[in-house]
Parts: structure tokens; sequence; C-alpha cells
């Protein structure tokens, strides 16, 4: 059956929301959770307290536009122990951490965080948030574990400004790769078991972050920028080179196809090659690993892509391979929150406020992969094939879970990735902040 604005709660929501109501000291902050979530659910136009209030009888705007301002509850436990229940209901193990960034339009310049500013999903500098988001992915599901707000300088710098929007006194700047980093070990605070780390090029054409996960101990594969540097092993004379001139120099015959899961028109497959390599740093070695190539397959047109990981030699290049494309997961939560739940429809403008509807975008996009996960440990029913959980109306279009990323990909791509793109066509490159 399809979701919409109804005057009925539906009731698996009110099941996958239950346990967190201790965060609520009334009932009535519960309920305005259930409400919220129902209708960011639902086949509205807009998703915004006022119409949501208006589709869901007995529900006052003022109330819901509280739930992210006014109503005392604790958004960073809430989020902490949505996390501790997917770890232990939505997922089967071999994890990938994913980190990528995504922009938000915003007219004016009050909006917390707000400022002119590249944006890989605007794909160009224009006045918008920037958050940075991290998801977990397995082979059978995902879903999101943080989102945290990027400041620019020019807000860090004004401390009234970062006043008048409720910033944190202690906040400072720092870049996305650096808070991509303190939410890796928030993630692990939490506990999220997981083998891998994956970025877009934006964070692993960042030395610190590169050199921050291998202080951590972590295995990473993550994608670069062409003008990535390498040395390759054994062609010490050759000293530091780009990483599209290395591989250019690669024979095609060392080059393999390679298909890394099902997609809506069949088996997803590009040509892969992998070298060993020391990433490199102002001239000096940084790191013994892969550097990874993937080019067009026969019949194929698109770009090259680059990636860099630090796992050990015996690693198979398939596994690689597989890990590195886990990356689109995070692509579709961005999609998914914005196109089916209104995430960028907000118009808080304070830094609570932010975070607080993050947390629910985060909490109801759970919500569909928790239903959707026990609709798989179901026995197929003599109704019929069950409902995507991303349908809200049948009116519209579904995104579905699990499919191929959305055909508009250039639009989804986090900074790193348009870099890389412009980069390769000849286009201006953006800095990366």
């Amino acid at each position: 059956m399809p979701l919409k604005a109804s005057t009925e709660a539906l009731p698996d929501l009110a099941e996958f929301l239950e346990p967190f109501a201790g965060h609520f000291l009334r009932s009535e902050g519960r309920e305005d959770l259930e409400r919220y979530s129902t209708g960011l659910l639902s086949d509205l136009a807009r998703k915004n307290p006022t119409t949501i209030a208006a589709s869901i009888p007995g529900t006052h705007p003022q109330r819901l536009q509280e739930l992210t301002t006014e109503i005392q509850w604790d958004a960073p436990a809430l989020n902490a122990q949505r996390v501790e229940r997917m770890c232990q209901e939505v997922r089967v193990g071999d994890g990938t951490l994913i980190f990528d960034d995504t922009g938000f339009a915003k007219q004016g310049k009050h909006s917390v965080g707000v400022a002119r500013q590249y944006s890989g999903t605007l794909g160009k500098v224009g006045n918008c948030q920037v958050a940075v988001t991290c998801v977990y992915a397995d082979p059978a599901v995902s879903w999101p574990v943080q989102v945290r707000l990027y400041l620019p300088k020019e807000w860090t710098d004004d401390p009234t400004r970062c006043a008048h929007a409720g910033v944190p006194s202690d906040t400072s700047f720092q870049t996305k790769p650096e808070i991509a980093l303190d939410m890796v070990d928030e993630a692990d605070r939490m506990q999220v078991s997981y083998k891998v780390i994956g970025a877009d090029a934006g964070y692993g054409g960042a030395p610190t972050f590169l050199s921050g996960l291998e202080a951590r101990g972590k295995r990473y594969v993550v994608a670069i920028p062409c003008d990535f540097h390498v040395e390759v092993k054994g062609q010490a004379a050759l000293g530091s080179r780009r990483v599209d001139t290395v591989l250019k120099e690669v024979a095609r015959s060392a080059w393999k196809t390679i298909s890394w899961r099902e997609g809506t028109k069949g088996r997803l497959r590009k040509k892969f090659v992998a070298i060993r390599v020391y990433r490199m740093l102002e001239g000096a070695r940084q790191q013994l690993g892969w550097l990874i190539g993937e080019r067009p397959a026969r019949g194929q047109s698109g770009e090259w892509k680059y990636y860099f990981s630090n796992f050990p030699k015996a690693m198979p290049l398939e596994k690689m391979v597989e890990y590195a494309h886990r990356r689109w997961h995070i692509e579709e939560f961005h999609e998914g929150g914005k196109s089916l739940l209104g995430w960028d429809e907000y118009q808080g403008r304070r830094w609570t406020g932010f975070h607080r509807q993050a947390t629910i975008i985060m909490l109801t996009y759970s919500f569909l992969r928790w239903q959707e996960w026990r609709q798989r440990q179901e026995k197929p029913r003599s109704t019929g094939r069950p409902r995507d959980p991303f349908s809200p109306s049948e009116r519209s279009t579904p995104t579905p879970l699990g499919g191929d990323p959305p055909a508009d990909h250039r639009r989804l791509m986090g900074d790193g990735d348009r870099a890389m793109y412009t980069a390769e066509n000849g286009q201006s490159n953006p800095s990366y902040a």
C-alpha cells in the first residue's frame, strides 16, 4: 500500500519510533516526532511544518516547528541510539564507512553556515550550506550514520555571527576532511563495526585525511583526483608522478574487466588495473598501497577514474573494486533525503535546528531501510510483491533501494568527484576547503 499523508499514523513507523520515546520529556514531543516523520513520508509536494500540519488533522504547525527549535530533546543521544539499533538489526557485516558532502541552496545570508561556496550538488559556486555526511554500507543494506554542518572561515572568524546562529562557542574552523576524521572517531565511539573507509576524491585527495586514517590504523579505498602523486614501487628513478600519467603507460592487456554488482540494466562492469605504489607528499614517500585505475570497457563511454588504497599486497582487485563502488550508497542517501523526504526544504537558520532536522531525516530514512530489511526477512506473500518502501505514492516516480544511482549522476556528485570531473575535462577545478 502506498505511503501517503493520512489522519492515521503508519503502524510500522509507530513501532520503529517507540524505542526513542524516552528522549522526550512529554508525550506531545513523541507524538510530534511521529507526525513529522509521517509527513516526510507522504506525497506532499512541499514538506514543511505548515504543509504537514495541514495534511494531518489535529496537528499544529508551531508544534512541528518547535520540534527542531524549542522542545527539549538530545539529538546526538537519539542519533547514537538509532545507530546502535541499526548496527544490531540492519546489517550483515563486512561494512564500509563512506564519507561525502552535500549542498543546500539558500537565499540570503542568515542561515547558519551559508556562504558563496562550491557545492557538488549545485555543480558550481553558489549561495548554500554544505554538510559532511557519513553512511554505513555493506553488501546488503546501507543507512546514514552522521551529518555535520561545515562552517566556512568567514563564519568561524566572526564570533558574533556564530553566536546569533547558535553555533557552540568552542567551534573552530575545520576543513571537510578534518570533520570526516572526527566523524570516524565518533563512529568508533558508537561502536559501528566496519572494515573499510571510502570517500570521494575531495577527501581522498586530502593528505591530512589519508594520514589521519593511517594514524588510526584504518583500511581505506578512496577516489583520488587525476593530479594525485605516486611513485611506482621499483621505479624510484622516475620519481613522483601524476596518477593519470602513470596509468596511461600501463599496457591495455594488463587491464581486467570486472563486474561489481547487478544494476537495473544488468551487471555493472568496467576495466580495472592495480599497481603497487607509494603515496607521495612533497616528494616524500607516505604509504605503500594500491593505485587502482578504472576506464570504460569495450563499447562504453565515460571518463577514467582513480583510487588509492592501503590494502595489503594479497588483497584481490575484485574486492577492492567492490569496496570502492559502495560509494554510490551515500549519493542515494542524499537523493532520497532530499527528493523523497524534503531535506533540502528546511528553512531554519540556527545550528541546533539544522542538526535536529538532519537527525529526523536520518531517523526517517533509517525507518525505510529497517522496513525494507524486515520485508526481506519475511517469506513472499501470496498477495504479491511487497511495496517498495521508497514509493511514497502511485503518482510519484520511485527511487528503488539497491538500484542504480540516479541518471543525473553529475548533479549528485560530491565536491571531490566534481573536481576530478572538471580537471579531466579541461574546466576550472574549484579548490576544496
